[in-house]
């Protein structure tokens, strides 16, 4: 699912994208439970920034420092 947002230089690219991905995955991208995209999940994280001074367009800090924990 593309993002409607201006994407950041931190962003992960398609290629390094197919190579992160097994390793992050315990479900499906498409499991009923999984609320965010992982990749943007992913971009979140890789922007570097304190969990609550992330930009509104990127997600929830909360749904961001869960997954890292995780």
């Amino acid at each position: 699912m593309p993002s409607a947002r201006k994407p950041y230089p931190s962003d992960v690219s398609d290629e390094e994208w197919s190579l992160v991905v097994p390793y992050l995955t315990l479900m499906t991208e498409t499991a009923p439970q999984r609320e965010h995209s992982l990749r943007e999940l992913f971009n979140a994280l890789r922007y570097g920034i304190a969990w609550r001074a992330m930009p509104n367009d990127l997600l929830p800090w909360a749904a961001v420092y869960q997954q890292a924990q995780r």
